[in-house]
């Protein structure tokens, strides 16, 4: 179910993320949109050895693409292809791209499950929305996630959102590098690292599909239908007053969250979290693992805190 965003009291805002933090975050997806439209390319079907298929030449009406991304219109084309990142599609007058993670209800873990789903598409009709149309670069991406709200719920909600206001919205999509959120018709991302001011080992471990949940807006970028979230920023963040609340040579408690071979990340309060070296262990002949358990609770010595750069040195050695 599409949800209204809901406008709350502004906390203060940090600095809002830049042009090349978008293009980090969303590499992945970026790494499969088709590139250029030219003449002299022709239709050819997924293989292993052309897992990335371009689409046909076709001359793009980019006035009605224009005037499609907006008015916020929906539109419906013809699936022509695919490639790991999402789909090909076109109609007589259109030709572009539809993002893996734009499509509805994309649940698929494994490589071969997300091949087989994007293959089922093909020769199918999508109601589409353009979410971006770039002319000079002959690139148009499209979105059936967009398609879901009503015409013109883009322009209005990217016309009332500021950054810094707080927001409700849904979780549709979670990726390895951030969770997307349905503001009400325009899905929002917050980047993997605005989850948490912890350690995230994924995503998926912080907020679930269908969640519904708070976020606060850093960066709107209505051009690209690009809003930044973050989830992080609506609680204090533990870092800044961490070097009065803890010293070197304290021994407090600690939960361990993560088990490597080099050691043990140990959180002492939420987003406060550092490493046990395995130097700073009495292990003996025994492995960190055979050793040490996720979840398991214990004291710990601080070595070093470095709130500037989020990083806790622990110690397990001489807690007596």
């Amino acid at each position: 179910m599409i949800l209204p965003a809901k406008i709350h009291p502004a906390p203060p805002i940090q600095e809002a993320p830049d042009e090349g933090w978008w293009q980090s975050v969303l590499a992945e997806e970026e790494h499969h949109l088709p590139r250029r439209i030219s003449r002299s390319q022709v239709d050819a079907p997924v293989s292993a050895a052309n897992p990335d298929p371009e689409p046909a030449a076709l001359d793009v009406d980019w006035e009605q693409a224009q005037s499609l991304y907006r008015q916020d219109q929906i539109v419906t084309l013809s699936v022509s292809g695919h490639n790991r990142g999402g789909l090909l599609v076109q109609n007589a007058t259109l030709q572009g791209f539809v993002p893996y993670s734009h499509l509805v209800d994309m649940t698929c873990q494994t490589d071969a499950q997300r091949e087989l789903f994007l293959s089922s598409f093909e020769g199918k009709d999508l109601a589409l929305k353009i979410i971006e149309c770039v002319p000079e670069e002959s690139r148009i991406v499209f979105s059936e996630r967009a398609a879901r709200a009503e015409a013109g719920s883009r322009t209005q909600i990217f016309s009332d959102l500021r950054p810094g206001e707080v927001v409700s919205g849904e979780v549709t999509n979670i990726t390895d590098f951030g969770v997307f959120i349905d503001l009400g018709g325009v899905e929002g991302l917050i980047h993997i690292s605005e989850l948490s001011w912890g350690r995230v080992l994924h995503p998926a471990h912080i907020l679930k599909l269908g969640e519904t949940v708070r976020v606060q807006v850093l960066d709107i970028l209505p051009e690209r239908c690009r809003i930044a979230l973050s989830l992080k920023r609506l609680q204090p963040n533990p870092w800044q007053n961490a070097a009065s609340r803890y010293a070197v040579n304290d021994i407090v408690p600690a939960t361990i969250t993560s088990v490597v071979s080099f050691g043990v990340f140990a959180r002492l309060e939420e987003g406060l979290e550092g490493l046990v070296h395995i130097s700073e262990m009495d292990l003996g002949k025994a492995s960190v693992r055979e050793t040490y358990a996720e979840g398991q609770k214990l004291n710990v010595r601080i070595l070093h805190i470095d709130p500037h750069h989020q990083r806790l040195g622990l110690s397990l050695k001489a807690l007596g």
